[in-house]
C-alpha cells in the first residue's frame, strides 16, 4: 500500500511542491512549525532514513542543502535546521525548518496556519530560487 508521501509524488493528493527531480521530492509541510518548513523525501518508498543506500541517503542530503539554500533566501532566519523524527509516516524524509534558535524546533509548540493562497505563494518564491 502506498505511503501519503508515495501519493503526494503520484499526484494523488496535492502538495506545495518546491522541487523535484528524477528521484527526490521537496514541499512545504501543511502543520508547519516555522513559515517555510520544508519536507524533503526520496520518490523511492523506503520507511526508514537509515534503511536508504548509502548513495541515495548521500544524494538526499545533496538535495536537501539546495532546497534549504532556497529556503533562506526567500524565509528569515538563522539558518535552517534540519531533523529526522520518522515516526508520523513511513517513508524517509527530513525536516527542514527554518530557524532562530534550537526552540524554533519544538513539534510540540503551536503550528503555524496559513491560508492555501499563503502556502501556494511561499511555495512558489522558495522554488524560484532553486
Amino acid at each position: 500500500m502506498s505511503t501519503l508521501f508515495t501519493k503526494i509524488v503520484q499526484g494523488e493528493i496535492p502538495s506545495y511542491k518546491i522541487a523535484e527531480d528524477d528521484r527526490f521530492y521537496a514541499f512545504l509541510d501543511i502543520n508547519p512549525v516555522a513559515i517555510g518548513h520544508t519536507l524533503v523525501i526520496p520518490k523511492e518508498e523506503i520507511d526508514y532514513l537509515f534503511d536508504l543506500p548509502d548513495d541515495l541517503l548521500g544524494d538526499l542530503m545533496a538535495f536537501s542543502k539546495k532546497v534549504a539554500t532556497a529556503i533562506e533566501k526567500e524565509v528569515d532566519c538563522k539558518r535552517i535546521g534540519i531533523t529526522v523524527v520518522g515516526l508520523e509516516v513511513p517513508h524517509a524524509h527530513v525536516h527542514l525548518i527554518p530557524i532562530d534558535s534550537i526552540y524554533d524546533m519544538e513539534f510540540s509548540k503551536p503550528r503555524i496556519n496559513l491560508t492555501e493562497e499563503e502556502f501556494s505563494d511561499l511555495a512558489t518564491r522558495i522554488a524560484g530560487h532553486v
